[in-house]
C-alpha cells in the first residue's frame, strides 16, 4: 500500500532522486528519464480520456492502461539486480497479451489502410496520436537505459516492460483510428501533395 501524507520532501532539491531500492541517482539518469516519460505518457492519456469518456470501448481500456503505466514506472524504477528483499512490481507477459487482444479487437471493424495516417481528425484521435508519439519516446528512453544495464543471465532487463511499451504505441494508433472511425474517418497522407 502506498501512503502519501507529505507531498514535498526536499530530497530532490539537489537534482537527485531515489529508486525503489533506496539507491540515490541523478535525475539525469537514463532510467529516471524513462520512467519520467512513462509518467508524461500517463498524463497525455488522461487528457485523451477527456474526449473518450463517452466511448464504452476506449475509455475503460485507457483507464486500465493508465493503471498499468504506474506498474511500468515502478518496474523501471526497480533495478533487476541482486536480492531486493521484496517482490518487485513488474510488467508481466499477460499485460502485453491483453494489449494484443485489444488491438485485434479494435482493428477488426476498421477498414484496411492504403496510406499512412496523419495525426488528426477528431479531438480524441488527435490526442491519442499525441499519446502514441510520447509512448514511442518512452520506449526509446527505456531502450537507452536497458542497454546500459545488462543482466547476468543475458536476458534483456525489463523485457516485458519494453514489449508493453511497443504494443501500447500500436494500441494507441489503432485506438486513434477507432476514434476517427466514429467521427468522419482517418486523415491520410498524400505523398507529394504540396509540391
Amino acid at each position: 500500500m502506498v501512503l502519501l501524507n507529505k507531498i514535498y520532501t526536499r530530497t530532490g532539491d539537489a537534482g537527485e532522486t531515489r529508486l525503489v531500492t533506496g539507491e540515490t541517482v541523478t535525475k539525469a539518469d537514463p532510467r529516471v528519464e524513462a520512467y519520467g516519460t512513462v509518467d508524461e505518457l500517463n498524463a497525455v492519456i488522461g487528457l485523451a480520456r477527456l474526449e473518450t469518456k463517452a466511448d464504452p470501448v476506449l475509455d475503460p481500456m485507457l483507464a486500465r492502461i493508465q493503471n498499468d503505466l504506474f506498474d511500468l514506472g515502478a518496474d523501471f524504477a526497480t533495478p533487476e539486480t541482486g536480492d531486493l528483499g521484496f517482490q518487485a512490481l513488474r510488467i508481466v507477459d499477460g499485460q502485453v497479451e491483453r494489449l494484443e487482444r485489444e488491438i485485434d479487437s479494435l482493428n477488426q471493424g476498421l477498414s484496411p489502410l492504403n496510406s499512412f495516417v496523419l495525426p488528426g481528425g477528431t479531438r480524441a484521435a488527435t490526442m491519442l496520436h499525441m499519446a502514441r508519439t510520447v509512448c514511442r519516446r518512452a520506449e526509446r528512453r527505456a531502450v537507452v537505459f536497458v542497454a546500459a544495464a545488462p543482466r547476468a543471465d543475458g536476458a534483456p532487463p525489463h523485457g516485458p516492460a519494453l514489449r508493453y511499451l511497443n504494443r501500447l504505441s500500436d494500441l494507441l494508433f489503432v485506438a486513434s483510428r477507432h476514434a476517427n472511425d466514429r467521427g468522419g474517418g482517418d486523415v491520410l497522407w498524400v505523398p507529394a501533395a504540396t509540391r
